[in-house]
């Protein structure tokens, strides 16, 4: 099993590239089973949920071209089975995202209960239920969720989601494009990935009103056609290295991002002093060299702070000037990061939702484990800053969700290798 070897106390300078949004390649891919007509793909980033789900295109049915940095092209033309396996579901909750489109599609879908990391309760309820709200009728036997749409496929319907859900409005969403009538999606998320997802369904022929907002009004048609998309950049992954030059007290420029998608997480580095400036699709942060001030964050649904910035910010906050709150309003198993954190000499209590951290003058190297994708970013973070050598082990979390991390950190750098047992 790989893991990341870390000597800290380097400071991050240079320039790096950021890839395609693992969060918006998913569901988009996805969609390709919508169409019948060929769909490409680019600035697909190379991880290891992308690779999960074209095999999860493939052993639907559907033929896949991959050509140079990953650009893609799915033809569902001949899919011919309507079944997501445990196998691959397991390891990738996104596998759920099938669902809507097989069943839209075809009026059947079988997909087994998703895994993904394990970070709290992630029900599909809201799925099943806008599912069912088109007419479609649900049955879960021996793990699997086993869908049918009525005779003459989905009907459009007013469905109000109790929680916002991504997941579910992404799925709800691609349902809705080929359903007959009109499908209102009320309280629906509103996150980058989404109106991603949306676009490339409305480049494919989809008719979709009240993109970015939380009302979604979704014309069905009769079929999608073929389209040629470009898949966003990663916002996750860009505040991700934006936290860990401002931890180091370094300074980096981020090339083929989108600052538009991350106000909530500048204002908050902004916050802990480090100077920010911004370009169509480039952000520049400096940190002065100087040990930033510690923040308060508290995580809630786009346009709001993203619980998937939350661990990366309280491994800055373990060091900077200050006492800062972490709350975490999302997922309930979101703090155990803390945990390894702390056997690194930071000074953080747990109660509830909430942790308090105190930030101390520095970390010290250990051996740390990974418990999910953003966990495995906040350890690493924690490496860069720390006194000492960090081994960062199960990091097959973070290879689902970053491409090629110790590379782009040593461009920057980083000292850092991958090593293996």
């Amino acid at each position: 099993m790989d893991k990341l070897l870390i000597r800290g106390g380097c400071p991050l300078h240079g320039e790096i590239r950021i890839s395609g949004s693992k969060n918006s390649a998913l569901p988009i891919l996805a969609a390709s089973l919508l169409s019948a007509e060929p769909i490409q793909l680019n600035n697909l980033p190379h991880l290891h949920d992308i690779t999960t789900m074209l095999d999860l295109l493939g052993c639907l049915g559907a033929e896949l071209t991959v050509g140079e940095k990953l650009t893609t092209q799915i033809d569902a033309a001949n899919v011919n089975s309507f079944t997501a396996p445990y196998d691959l579901v397991k390891t990738m909750r996104a596998s759920i995202l099938v669902m809507g489109p097989l069943l839209s599609r075809f009026g059947e879908a079988q997909v087994a209960f998703p895994g993904g990391c394990a970070i709290g309760s992630r029900p599909v309820d809201i799925h099943l239920r806008g599912f069912e709200a088109m007419g479609a009728d649900i049955v879960i036997e021996d793990g699997y969720i086993n869908a049918r749409a009525p005779v003459g496929g989905l009907r459009g319907a007013t469905i109000f989601m109790e929680t916002v859900t991504v997941g579910g409005t992404e799925n709800l969403l691609m349902a809705a494009v080929l359903a007959k009538g009109e499908t209102v999606l009320e309280n629906a998320a509103r996150e980058p990935e989404i109106v991603d997802l949306a676009n490339c369904l409305v480049a494919m022929g989809a008719r979709i009103e009240g993109i970015g907002s939380d009302t979604l009004r979704i014309s069905g048609v009769d079929a999608l056609h073929a389209c040629d998309y470009t898949v966003m950049p990663d916002r996750i992954e860009t505040g991700t290295y934006l936290a860990a030059a401002a931890a180091t007290g370094g300074a980096i420029k981020l090339k083929q991002t989108d600052p538009r998608t991350l106000d909530a997480v500048l204002v908050k580095l902004e916050e802990c002093g480090s100077d920010i400036t911004t370009g169509d699709d480039w952000i520049e942060l400096d940190s002065k060299g100087r040990r930033q001030r510690a923040v308060s964050v508290r995580t809630a649904p786009y346009p709001g702070f993203p619980t998937d910035m939350q661990a990366q910010f309280m491994a800055l906050n373990t060091t900077a000037i200050g006492t800062a709150q972490v709350i975490e309003t999302i997922f309930e198993n979101r703090l155990i990061q803390t945990h390894e954190m702390n056997r690194m000499g930071a000074q953080i209590s747990i109660e509830g939702n909430t942790a308090l951290v105190n930030g101390v003058e520095r970390l010290t190297g250990a051996p740390v484990m990974a418990s999910d994708l953003r966990a495995s970013a906040s350890l690493v973070i924690a490496g860069l800053m720390a006194e000492g050598e960090t081994v960062v082990d199960r990091i097959y979390h973070i290879d689902r969700g970053y491409e090629c991390i110790e590379e782009k950190l040593q461009c920057l750098g980083a000292n850092i290798r991958r090593i293996s047992d």
